[in-house]
């Protein structure tokens, strides 16, 4: 469906020749590109609704150096969503006291009334926005009980009851970032791996190079804060299996909008 890329580090990690092989993928992921770079707080964002590999754009950048300790990566291959700038990831939402959330998403969404209202408000038409809005809404109420921004054992609590509620029959594959922790989870078996280094690690749905890579935890969130882990989840068992006449369904339920 999609590919997530994903890095953490507590140093700058050299970059060109794992994302320009990740990248390469995109004859399988051609609806469009985007990458996600962090600084402190702040991000960037550069996506266009393109084949990665046929992107003028994209292979400039990757010419130069590029260097970062936190950034995402993501090919698309559109499910739920046209193609267009508006549906490529990555996903950014602030929350109300101003911190941003990145989301990329390597999923479908089939069943959870959560997210049904957020497709009248969304600026696109992906179940991927729809689940960061969702969660930045979680974020916002449970912020505004209080009246002060989250601990971050608050946040993880919350992230955790979220993914644990919209897992059942969806694929949730996920990486996301609110400027200080990244936020891994997946419930479909060997769709995404690692590569851990010192405090360093490296997130991909597929291995990228020779080096050693192992599945990433299967059915529990997992946070990472500068290269390193910090907190698992709850594990829950749902796992999501492919079933392709429910797919067919989905591509028919959609195609009729």
């Amino acid at each position: 469906m999609c590919e997530l890329f994903g890095v953490t580090a507590n140093r700058k990690v050299h970059l060109n020749s794992i994302l320009e092989e990740f990248f390469s993928h995109s004859s399988e992921q051609p609806s469009g590109w985007g990458i996600a770079t962090f600084e402190g707080k702040n991000v960037t964002i550069e996506k266009e609704p393109l084949r990665a590999d046929r992107s003028a754009y994209l292979k400039s950048k990757l010419k130069n150096d590029l260097y970062a300790s936190n950034l995402f990566g993501h090919i698309r291959r559109a499910t739920i969503g046209h193609e267009s700038y508006i549906n490529t990831h990555p996903f950014t939402a602030m929350d109300s006291t101003g911190r941003i959330w990145t989301l990329i998403h390597n999923g479908t969404i089939f069943e959870a009334p959560a997210l049904n209202s957020y497709q009248y408000t969304q600026t696109g038409t992906t179940d991927s926005e729809r689940i960061l809005l969702y969660i930045v809404d979680e974020i916002n109420k449970k912020t505004n009980e209080i009246s002060r921004p989250l601990e971050d054992a608050k946040k993880y609590e919350i992230i955790d009851e979220i993914f644990v509620k919209l897992s059942p029959e969806n694929k949730l594959n996920v990486l996301l970032y609110d400027g200080e922790n990244m936020y891994i989870h997946k419930n479909a078996k060997e769709t995404l791996y690692v590569k851990e280094e010192s405090d360093c690690a490296i997130f991909s749905t597929q291995p990228l190079d020779k080096e050693h890579w192992r599945e990433v935890e299967h059915n529990r969130l997992l946070v990472y804060r500068n290269g390193s882990l910090v907190y698992s989840g709850t594990p829950h068992n749902h796992s999501y299996v492919e079933d392709p006449q429910k797919m067919k369904l989905l591509f028919l339920a959609f195609s009729n909008l």
